[in-house]
C-alpha cells in the first residue's frame, strides 16, 4: 500500500470508531508499530486534529472530515469514461483498480455532484479481451514495471512463429489491439508486438539494464521520427 493511501486509511478509521492504539492499526495495515508512531506524527505536523499517545491509543476530534475533492463535471467524466474504457479492455486487475478509484472519488465528492458519476452518458463497449489476453496483458504488466526479461513464442504476420527474448518497455492500446513495445534481442532494435498472436510467454528473473537508446523513451523518439520521415516521402 503507497503512503499516502495508508494516511488516508488511518484518518477514515479514526473518523469512525473511538480510541484507536498502534496495535490495531499495526495488524489491520500490516504495518509496524513504529510506522504507525510515525504516520501518526506526521498527520498531526499536517493540521490534522488528532489527540493521544504511545501506548494509550488515538482519537480524531469530533466533527473532523477531509476537505472534499474538488472536480469539474468535465473531469467527473472523463474519469468515469476513463474507467468504463479500462473495464472493457484491460486485465482484470487494472479493472478492479479503476472501479476502486470510482469508489474512493465517490466518497470524497460533495453531495451535489455525487450523482454525476452514474449520470455520466459515454460509455465503451463491454467487448472483454480474451483471456488469454488478459493474463498476458497483466504479467506483462509487472515485467514492464520491475524491468524483468520476457521470452515470448509468437506468430508473426506472415503466419510464421518466432521465439524472441525482449525487454519489454510499455503496452499501448490501439482502440481495438494491445500492443507491446519493446527491445528485441534478436533483431537488436525496437519491435511492436499484438498481445493476440503471442503463443507463450515467459517472465523471466534476469533484470534488462537501463541503457541508453533503449529505453521507452528512445523507443517513443524513433517512432516518432519514423512517422515524421513517412509523411515527408
Amino acid at each position: 500500500m503507497r503512503r499516502a493511501d495508508r494516511l488516508f486509511q488511518i484518518v477514515q478509521f479514526l473518523r469512525s470508531r473511538r480510541v484507536t492504539t498502534a496495535r490495531w492499526f499495526s495488524e489491520v495495515l500490516e504495518i509496524s508499530e513504529r510506522t504507525v508512531y510515525r504516520d501518526i506524527q506526521d498527520l498531526m505536523a499536517s493540521g490534522v486534529p488528532i489527540e493521544g499517545e504511545a501506548g494509550v491509543g488515538y482519537v480524531i476530534r469530533r466533527g473532523y472530515d477531509l476537505p472534499p475533492l474538488m472536480f469539474t463535471r468535465d473531469e467527473i467524466t472523463a474519469l468515469t469514461l476513463g474507467a468504463r474504457i479500462v473495464n472493457s479492455w484491460a486485465d482484470p486487475g487494472l479493472a478492479k483498480a479503476a472501479q476502486s478509484v470510482l469508489s474512493k472519488v465517490e466518497t470524497v465528492l460533495p453531495d451535489p455532484l455525487k450523482g454525476a458519476l452514474d449520470q455520466t452518458r459515454l460509455f465503451s463497449p463491454l467487448v472483454q479481451i480474451s483471456a488469454q489476453v488478459a493474463a498476458f496483458m497483466g504479467e506483462l504488466r509487472r515485467a514492464v514495471d520491475c524491468s524483468n526479461k520476457v521470452v515470448i513464442s509468437y506468430k508473426r504476420a506472415d503466419g510464421a512463429d518466432s521465439r524472441r527474448t525482449i525487454w519489454p518497455l510499455g503496452l499501448f492500446f490501439w482502440g481495438t489491439v494491445w500492443t507491446l513495445g519493446a527491445w528485441c534481442e534478436l533483431r537488436q532494435a525496437f519491435r511492436n508486438f499484438r498481445l493476440d498472436r503471442i503463443n507463450t510467454l515467459q517472465v523471466c528473473n534476469e533484470l534488462y539494464p537501463n541503457e541508453s537508446g533503449r529505453t521507452l523513451e528512445a523507443m517513443i523518439a524513433y517512432e516518432e521520427n519514423r512517422m515524421n520521415d513517412d509523411q515527408t516521402m
